[in-house]
C-alpha cells in the first residue's frame, strides 16, 4: 500500500498545473542542498582537526562527547524553524478499505525523509571511524553510531509532534521556543549548568558501558509511537477541526486587549492570525532566537559602543522588521472584505501600532538581562525600543502602502520567496541607516551621549505625534487602496 501512496503522489505531482515551476524550484533546491552537503561532509572529515583547535587542552574524545548534545539542541532549534510537516491528502482513502495504521504508517515513514536526519550521520561518522573505533573498539563505535541515529530520530519526531500540537494551539510553539531558550540561557548566559558536561556524562559512560545506547533508542521509539497514535486519533477531518476550534477559542482570547475596544479586537485577531499560520508565526519565533544576538557582539570588545545602536534596534524591533516588511500582505486573502467592512482604517492602523508596541515591549523586557554588560547597554536598548515603536513602526506602515504582493499564510517560511519584492529591499535600508544618520554626527564631534539623547527624543516625538502620522498614512492608503487590492487578487 505504501508503494501505491508513492505512485499516487508522483502522479499528482506530474499532473499538477504548476509542474514546470515545481521542477525548477526543486532543481535549484537540489543544487543548494548538494552544496550544503559538501560543506557538511567537509566538516565531518575535518572534525578532529577542528576540535583540536577549539579545545586544545581537552582530550579529543572528551571534547567530541561534549559537543554531541550541544549539536542536537541546536538541531532541534533549526527543525522547529525549517522542517516541514509530511503531508498526504488522506480524504480519498478514508472511505476505502485502507487501514488507519497503513495511512499513519506512511506519514510516519515519510517524516524520516528529511535532510536534518542525514546531517548528524555525515558529520559524526567520519570521526567515529577515524578516532573512536581505533581508540575504544568497534563495539563502542557502534554504540556511538546507534545513539546518534536514535537522537536524530528523537529530535525528528519531537519537532513534528510540537508542530502538530501547535497547529491546534499556537501558544505551544511559543512555549517550546521559550523552554529551548531557557535551556540555552541556563548554560551560556547564567552558567547554571553545562550542556557539554551533561553530554560527556552520557557519552563518556557509553564508551565504558555500550548498553547505555538503549536509552536514546527507547526514547526515539517512544516519540515515534507518540506521533503515530496522535496522528491516528486525529486522522479524520472532523476530529481535528473540532479540536482545533476548541483549542483556538480557549488559547487565543486576550482579555487585556479588550479594554482597547475595536482597536484591541483587531490586534487580538492579528495575534490569532500569527499564531495559527506558519509563515507569520515563523516571524515571531525568529524574534525569540534573535534575543541572543547581543551575545555575538557584546562579548567581543572589538565592536565597541557604536554597534549597540544596531543590536539594540535589532533585538527590540526584529518583529517589526520581519513581520512589518510584508504588512497588509498578511491580510491579502481577505483584504477585499476589509475594504467593504465597517472597520475604520484609522483603527486598523492603530491596531498595527498596538501590535508592534506590545511585541517590542516584550522583546525589550527579554533583553533586560543584558544589563550584565552595563547599564549603558540597557539604556541603549530602551532608546532603540522607543525608536522602534515610534519611527520604525511608522516607516514600516508607510512602505506597506507600496506593497501589492499577496502571501499564502499556510506555506512555511523556509525557502519561500512569495511576497518578496523591491519594497522589502527599499524598506530595509532606511530602517538600518536612519538611526546612524542621527547618532554618528554626534559621536564624531565627541558628544556620544547627545547622540543617544537625540535618538530617544526623536523616537518619543514620533510616539507623541502618532495620531498625526496615522492621519497621513490613512490619506496615503485611501489613494492607493484599490491598486493594493488589485495586486492581492493576483494569485
Amino acid at each position: 500500500m505504501i508503494s501505491t501512496f508513492i505512485d499516487h503522489e508522483l502522479k499528482a505531482f506530474w499532473r499538477s498545473k504548476n509542474t514546470g515551476k515545481s521542477i525548477a524550484v526543486k532543481v535549484v533546491m537540489g543544487i543548494l542542498i548538494l552544496m550544503l552537503f559538501l560543506y557538511v561532509l567537509a566538516l565531518g572529515v575535518f572534525l578532529d582537526a577542528i576540535l583540536k583547535q577549539v579545545f586544545p587542552k581537552d582530550d579529543l574524545i572528551v571534547s567530541f562527547c561534549g559537543i554531541i548534545l550541544v549539536y542536537f539542541l541546536f538541531d532541534m532549534l533549526m527543525r522547529l524553524q525549517l522542517q516541514e510537516l509530511p503531508t498526504l491528502k488522506v480524504q480519498p482513502y478514508l472511505h476505502l478499505p485502507v487501514k488507519r495504521n497503513t495511512v499513519v504508517g506512511y506519514l510516519a515513514l515519510t517524516a524520516m525523509m528529511s535532510f536534518f536526519n542525514l546531517w548528524p550521520i555525515v558529520i559524526f561518522t567520519p570521526f567515529i571511524i577515524k578516532v573512536v573505533i581505533p581508540s575504544t573498539g568497534a563495539i563502542a563505535g557502534l554504540a556511538f553510531f546507534i545513539s546518534i541515529i536514535a537522537l536524530s530520530i528523537l529530535n525528528n519526531y519531537l519537532a513534528l509532534y510540537i508542530k502538530r500540537k501547535a497547529n491546534l494551539n499556537g501558544w505551544i510553539f511559543l512555549f517550546a521556543g521559550a523552554i529551548l531558550s531557557l535551556i540555552v540561557c541556563g548554560d551560556y548566559i547564567w552558567h547554571v549548568y553545562s550542556i557539554q558536561k551533561i553530554s560527556y556524562l552520557f557519552f563518556g559512560n557509553l564508551l565504558r558501558v555500550p548498553f547505555w545506547t538503549f536509552l536514546p533508542v527507547f526514547l526515539a521509539i517512544g516519540m515515534y509511537y507518540l506521533n503515530f497514535y496522535y496522528l491516528k486519533d486525529n486522522l479524520y477531518l472532523e476530529e481535528l477541526s473540532t479540536k482545533k476550534a476548541e483549542a483556538a477559542k480557549s488559547s487565543t482570547e486576550i482579555p487585556l486587549l479588550s479594554r482597547f475596544g475595536e482597536v484591541g479586537d483587531l490586534t487580538a485577531n492579528e495575534i490569532k492570525l500569527i499564531l495559527r499560520n506558519k509563515r507569520p508565526r515563523s516571524a515571531l519565533i525568529m524574534g525569540l532566537f534573535f534575543m541572543f544576538y547581543g551575545l555575538i557582539f557584546y562579548t567581543q570588545a572589538m565592536y565597541g559602543e557604536t554597534i549597540k545602536v544596531f543590536v539594540g534596534m535589532f533585538m527590540t524591533g526584529i518583529f517589526i522588521i520581519n513581520y512589518g516588511q510584508f504588512m497588509f500582505s498578511w491580510q491579502a486573502s481577505h483584504f477585499d472584505g476589509i475594504l467593504v467592512s465597517k472597520i475604520s482604517f484609522r483603527n486598523f492602523l492603530r491596531a498595527k501600532y498596538l501590535l508592534f508596541t506590545v511585541v517590542s515591549t516584550v522583546a525589550f523586557l527579554l533583553t533586560t538581562p543584558y544589563v550584565y554588560f552595563g547599564w549603558k547597554t540597557l539604556l541603549m536598548h530602551f532608546v532603540m525600543y522607543l525608536w522602534n515603536i515610534g519611527v520604525n513602526t511608522t516607516m514600516v506602515l508607510w512602505f506597506a502602502n507600496f506593497n501589492q504582493k499577496r502571501i499564502d499564510l499556510s506555506k512555511g517560511a523556509s525557502f519561500n520567496w512569495e511576497g518578496v519584492g523591491a519594497s522589502q529591499l527599499l524598506l530595509s535600508l532606511p530602517l538600518l541607516i536612519c538611526p546612524y544618520l542621527i547618532y554618528l554626527p554626534f559621536k564624531w564631534i565627541g558628544y556620544t551621549d547627545a547622540g543617544v539623547a537625540a535618538l530617544a527624543f526623536i523616537g518619543l516625538a514620533f510616539i507623541l505625534t502618532r495620531e498625526f502620522w496615522i492621519t497621513q498614512l490613512e490619506k496615503d492608503f485611501l489613494n492607493k487602496r484599490y491598486k493594493i487590492a488589485e495586486g492581492f487578487r493576483n494569485k
